[in-house]
């Protein structure tokens, strides 16, 4: 939810944090701040987007100053204890103002410890629960950077991921972790720690992936690796599987443009090597289940949050008629609150883009507690949950810097329904239909093209639909997942008030809402349910709602009743709504780009939300 990045080397430091940052932006864009060691602690801050802090630091601090300094630590705020201010953005300093300290997550008992710093005579000039850590540490420093930290973490209750310098020891820095994920990049005679890879690549692809509650001492040369008790662990060298052009605009006028184009490509990836003709299954080393064991395997419980959510409702419907398996549907959010029944022989799936959802993550500790088996759908390689788990599948989709979830949500609805493929040869699906899935899937990146090749004509739907103050979408079976999907995309970037309904709910209550100023779009692609589906979309033009159809291509009927329509190719029902949210993330993109708004980096939003 926000970004770190710290640095010591032999280049320059200020250079590759401002630089990092902004690779980190969207994880956070309302403040920053930027803290150096250079013959004494320099600090600066800004509110709004890195490039005002940019803009300062190169403004009031000497190039001379800049080409010496080689070490600092610097952070992009989203907002969660106290407005975007100077005195709220990191970092923050402890009470004698020598440690500086980036922080992302939530110390929950920071008001408790506040209170008895207080008491003890220091004084805070923000509302954060990040200064009240800097003061923590600050009180058990001693000479020692290292055990600082460790001593005040065992008195911290909630989530970090820090890194904090001092200026008695200005040849190091310490950074830490518990449920806010922290990179430490391995380069020569250089290290960079990030909250997100993004800000390594472009300097080393080699990356040790931190475990919640270590703790490490990092110099130019290398890391020393601990625990929260200051007793010494080891972790894995990875490897970052793609390079710093991934992560750049190439040409697009915006990342979340760039991701919906690089669709086809990212199925491709997510496909790649994972389809077994000769068997008419999948092949997902990943997984690492026997026949048998997915034999088994009694029902399927999918997690996850937001866009994951509605790939999870998907899901739910692939597991159940490819694999003749039960299936349930479980917001993350609830899922340890509330008490679920879990048995042995179920499998859970958390399903999250960053593999870092703290929501999501809790929910894969509750079900691992209740002895189910649990396996992770994430996109980021060393990410918590793929590492908790141990067991599931990559998606492969590349990195996502739109805030607004594009390339992750079809990957992940590809590799669900690979799962369902395989856990369904081994329970109830022919070879022949098998098969016939495999050779569907295969097609997915072209039917997916098709749907880009029409860009320009749903720019000038979405024309016609941009002043709009309220959407409604409507789906059924398959489609309506996808609806709810369509209506978070375009309320995240454009901020028109869109609600997803199933299409049989309309006339329960939502129909009451319906007049000529409240467009309706329906999906009625050539599947299961589109007869019930028009018949809704004749109540909606009785209340004089405009309606947008995204429908299958030549489709009579839609073109009749409806005042525009999207049209996509003609696919099976299980691939209807892969389809179907692909054109719906360009009309949103449109609409949301004729509305002037900031469609990375959408107000309120960030990419990672590693708080609960």
């Amino acid at each position: 939810m926000c970004g770190i990045v710290g640095y010591i080397g032999e280049d320059k430091a200020v250079d590759i944090l401002l630089s990092g940052l902004k690779r980190l932006e969207y994880r956070g864009y309302d403040s920053a701040g930027i803290a150096v060691l250079n013959g004494g602690m320099q600090v600066s801050h800004a509110v709004g987007k890195v490039q005002q802090l940019a803009d300062r630091v190169y403004r009031d601090w000497t190039p001379e100053f800049i080409s010496a300094t080689r070490l600092g630590i610097a952070h992009t705020r989203w907002a969660t204890h106290g407005p975007p201010t100077e005195n709220n953005a990191h970092p923050h300093l402890d009470q004698s103002g020598r440690i500086a300290l980036v922080h992302n997550g939530i110390i929950e008992n920071y008001s408790d410890l506040r209170q008895r710093l207080a008491a003890e005579g220091h004084t805070f000039s923000s509302d954060t629960d990040t200064e009240v850590l800097a003061h923590l540490i600050g009180e058990y420093f001693d000479g020692d950077l290292l055990s600082a930290v460790c001593g005040a973490l065992r008195q911290v209750e909630g989530t970090f991921g820090i890194a904090a310098i001092c200026v008695e020891q200005s040849d190091r820095m310490v950074v830490a972790r518990r449920g806010s994920p922290i990179v430490i990049g391995l380069g020569d005679q250089e290290t960079i720690v990030a909250s997100d890879a993004s800000a390594i690549v472009a300097h080393t692809d080699q990356v040790i992936y931190m475990d919640d509650d270590d703790v490490a001492v990092i110099e130019r040369d290398g890391v020393d690796l601990r625990n929260i008790h200051n007793v010494p662990v080891s972790r894995q060298v990875s490897r970052i599987e793609w390079d710093a052009k991934a992560a750049e605009k190439g040409g697009f006028e915006h990342f979340m443009l760039k991701e919906i184009f690089e669709q086809p490509e990212a199925l491709r990836n997510t496909i790649r090597g994972r389809l077994d003709l000769g068997r008419a299954s999948a092949i997902l080393s990943g997984l690492s289940l026997t026949s048998r064991e997915m034999a088994e395997i009694q029902r399927v419980v999918l997690m996850g949050c937001g866009t994951s959510l509605h790939a999870a409702m998907i899901g739910e419907y692939f597991f159940e008629d490819l694999a003749d398996l039960p299936a349930d549907v479980e917001q993350a959010a609830e899922f340890r609150y509330r008490n679920p029944i879990i048995h042995s022989r179920d499998l859970a799936v958390a399903i999250s883009q960053s593999g870092e959802t703290a929501d999501t993550l809790a929910a894969v500790r509750e079900a691992k507690n209740k002895g189910a088996l649990v396996a992770g759908v994430c996109n980021v390689v060393g990410s918590t949950i793929a590492r908790e788990t141990g067991l599931g599948v990559y998606l492969h989709a590349g990195p996502e810097i739109g805030v607004a979830s594009t390339k992750a949500f079809t990957s992940q609805l590809l590799v669900l329904l690979m799962m369902a493929l395989k856990f369904g040869r081994c329970r109830r699906l022919s070879r022949q239909s098998g098969e016939a899935l495999c050779r569907e899937i295969e097609q997915v990146p072209d039917l997916v093209q098709q749907v880009l090749q029409r860009n320009q004509q749903i720019a000038e739907i979405a024309a016609k639909y941009s002043a709009a103050r309220d959407f409604f979408f409507v789906g059924r079976g398959y489609l309506y997942p996808a609806a709810l999907e369509g209506a978070l995309k375009l309320k995240e970037i454009s901020y028109i008030h869109a609600e997803g309904y199933h299409a049989a709910e309309l006339k329960h209550g939502p129909i009451a809402l319906l007049h000529a100023d409240v467009p309706v779009m329906a999906l009625l692609c050539d599947v299961p349910g589109k007869e019930k589906t028009l018949g809704n979309v004749e109540e909606c033009k009785a209340r004089h709602a405009p309606v947008v159809a995204v429908a299958t291509e030549g489709d009579r009927d839609a073109i009749r009743i409806c005042e525009d329509v999207i049209e996509v190719p003609r696919t099976s029902t299980y691939l209807s709504p892969l389809v179907t949210v692909v054109a719906m993330q360009v009309f949103a993109y449109h609409v949301a780009r004729l509305r002037g708004c900031e469609i990375d980096q959408p107000r309120n939003l960030a990419k990672s939300v590693t708080v609960e």
